[in-house]
């Protein structure tokens, strides 16, 4: 059975790369709350280690409840998997979940102050595990499964919001943690989309957003959230170091000018690939200013 946990692991949630970035993730709302609340005494300890486990846990439950959601169509179109391919069991995968989540729900117990919001979070992941009870609707719908499961991404953001604001005795809601928020949430909807939009040429069997509603309207859509992503990360990144508005917005001109070109002539490259880039671009000053409070205590 341990043979082929990691199997899937290996094949379908690498650990080390899922690892890093749980890390990440965590680390970065945590030290945005605390630098934009202009805390300067950070203690970091078993609790911050506890809601990393718990952020790896989760993105992992909800890999294999996608698993198991998709079965019968991952049996159709993507035989080779390891579940549809027998390599996998389904007890394999209940015994996997069973034993993380007890742990996870084991450090939330003892050492993480916001119990209530794991408890949310864990209930929002069940649900959206049973289609909401609606799985005759959602299932059918790509626009309705996004709309009722891509909000996860914002209450993942507020579990660990919700832990920082705890332990320092800060408002949870503010302007601030709004925008925190919604600047970690923008990026994952774009890649959702964009890793669902396809050149005519490439669409298969696979149902993508560019198929339901044609390359252009979908490349659109994404340039809007854009839009609101590129507000968001401005007001913030001006609080926390001017210059790298700068970034925001040469990051902003460069996807809009590669999407237009993707617009004229999609089969020039994958539209998921330049939402990528994007993506690091406005990350790196934020990673960059995080690391300098590390290093010296250092706030804007």
């Amino acid at each position: 059975m341990l043979k082929r946990i990691f199997i899937y692991l290996n094949e379908m949630h690498p650990p080390v790369k899922a690892a890093l970035v749980s890390i990440v993730l965590f680390f970065e709302i945590y030290f945005l709350v605390v630098i934009t609340a202009g805390m300067r005494n950070v203690r970091i300890g078993t609790a911050e280690a506890s809601g990393c486990v718990s952020v790896f846990v989760f993105l992992l439950s909800l890999r294999v409840a996608d698993d198991f959601k998709d079965y019968g169509h991952d049996k159709r179109l993507f035989p080779y998997r390891p579940l549809p391919s027998g390599r996998v069991k389904r007890s394999d995968l209940i015994v996997l979940l069973v034993v993380t989540n007890v742990i996870a729900l084991a450090l939330n117990i003892i050492f993480m102050n916001n119990l209530w919001f794991y408890a949310i979070l864990i209930a929002y992941g069940a649900l959206m595990s049973v289609w909401f009870f609606a799985r005759a609707k959602i299932q059918k719908s790509l626009p309705l499964a996004l709309i009722t499961h891509n909000p996860v991404q914002l209450m993942l953001n507020g579990y660990i919001i919700t832990f920082t604001c705890t332990k320092y005795s800060l408002l949870m809601l503010t302007f601030n943690t709004a925008l925190i928020a919604f600047t970690l949430y923008w990026p994952g909807l774009m890649w959702e989309i964009s890793r669902k939009t396809r050149a005519p040429k490439d669409e298969t069997e696979y149902v993508t957003y560019s198929q339901l509603f044609g390359f252009k309207k979908v490349t659109r859509f994404i340039l809007i959230v854009m839009f609101f992503d590129v507000i968001t990360s401005g007001m913030l990144m001006y609080q926390l170091w001017k210059p790298g508005v700068a970034a925001v917005a040469a990051a902003y001109f460069w996807l809009l000018w590669e999407s237009l070109r993707f617009m004229k002539n999609p089969e020039r490259y994958t539209l998921v690939s330049r939402v990528e880039i994007y993506e690091l671009i406005t990350e790196v000053p934020v990673v960059v200013i995080e690391l300098a409070y590390l290093m010296g205590g250092w706030i804007t």
